[in-house]
C-alpha cells in the first residue's frame, strides 16, 4: 500500500488536476502489467472526522487524527514482486516529488481468515447513484503497536473480518486489510531528480496506521456508525475521509494530440 502525503497547500487547483490525470495514466500502465489493484485521492483534510470507542461511548471529533504539515492525500495498492519495485513505483508518483510517499506492505490472513472479494468503488463503475446515493469512505486505523496481547488481536482480527462479511452481504464494503507493523515502513521522496529513500512511517506519531477499510456509506453518519464496530476503534482512532472523484479525461482529444 502506498499512502501520498501532501501539504495540500502547495498546490495549485490545475496542478493537482494534472497530477491526478498523470497518476491515472500511471495506473492505467501498471493495470496493464497487472500490477495495479486500486487507488483513490481523498478529499480534504478538513473533511476528516476521527472516531473512538471508550467504554462503550462513541467519541466523534472533526479533523484529522495527526495534526501535521503533510496530510494523506490519496493511495494505492500494488501488487509487486519485492518493496524495490514499490519504491520505483512510489518515486514515479507525481505527489513524490512535493510530498512523502509512504509503502506499506499489507498483512496476508492466515488459516480460515478470508476477506470478501475487493469491490471497486461505485463512481468507478460509473453508478455513483446506484447505491443509495452514497460515498465512498476510507476509514484508517490507528493503533499503538503492542495495544493488543496476541491472544487479544486474533478475536479483534476475526471479528473485523466478520464485520467485512457483513458488510458485503449489505452491499457496503469495497476492501479492507490490516497492515503489517510501521516498522517495516519504507518512506520516498524525489527531490531535484534524486529518489530518497528512509527507513520508518510518515510521520513519527505514538499511533500509526495499523489497517484499514474501504466502504461505500449512505452518508458520514453512516460511516462512523461503521467505523465504531470495528474492534481497533475501542483501543485506537480511527480517521474517516471521503474519496475524491477523479476527473474525466477526454481520451479521444488526449489520442489526438
Amino acid at each position: 500500500m502506498l499512502l501520498i502525503y501532501s501539504a495540500e497547500n502547495d498546490w495549485t487547483e490545475d496542478e493537482r488536476r494534472a497530477c491526478m490525470i498523470e497518476s491515472m495514466g500511471i495506473c492505467e500502465e501498471l493495470a496493464e502489467c497487472g500490477t495495479w489493484i486500486d487507488s483513490a485521492p481523498l478529499h480534504p483534510v478538513s473533511t476528516s472526522t476521527t472516531v473512538r470507542v471508550r467504554e462503550g461511548s462513541c467519541e466523534v471529533t472533526d479533523g484529522p487524527f495527526a495534526e501535521t504539515i503533510e496530510q494523506l492525500g490519496g493511495y494505492y495498492i500494488i501488487d509487486v514482486k519485492d518493496q524495490q519495485e514499490a519504491i520505483d513505483i512510489a518515486s514515479r508518483l507525481p505527489p513524490a516529488k512535493k510530498g512523502t510517499v509512504e509503502i506499506r506492505r499489507l498483512t496476508e490472513l492466515s488459516g480460515e481468515l478470508s476477506l470478501p472479494p475487493s469491490q471497486a468503488p461505485a463512481w468507478k463503475e460509473g453508478q455513483a447513484g446506484s447505491l443509495n446515493e452514497g460515498k465512498d469512505y476510507l476509514l484508517m486505523l490507528f493503533s499503538e503497536e503492542g495495544v493488543w496481547q496476541p491472544e487479544e488481536h486474533a478475536i479483534a482480527l476475526n471479528e473485523s473480518v466478520d464485520l467485512c462479511h457483513e458488510l458485503d452481504r449489505c452491499g457496503q464494503y469495497r476492501s479492507a486489510s490490516p497492515l503489517e507493523p510501521a516498522s517495516s515502513a519504507v518512506c520516498v521522496r524525489v527531490r531535484r531528480n534524486e529518489c530518497e529513500v528512509t527507513d520508518g512511517p510518515y510521520p513519527e506519531t505514538k499511533e500509526q496506521l495499523a489497517g484499514y477499510f474501504l466502504v461505500h456509506a449512505s452518508d458520514l453518519n453512516q460511516a462512523i456508525s461503521i467505523a465504531s464496530r470495528i474492534p481497533a476503534t475501542t483501543r485506537g482512532t480511527t480517521e474517516i475521509r471521503p474519496l475524491f472523484p477523479l476527473p474525466t479525461v477526454n481520451t479521444s482529444s488526449a489520442s489526438a494530440n
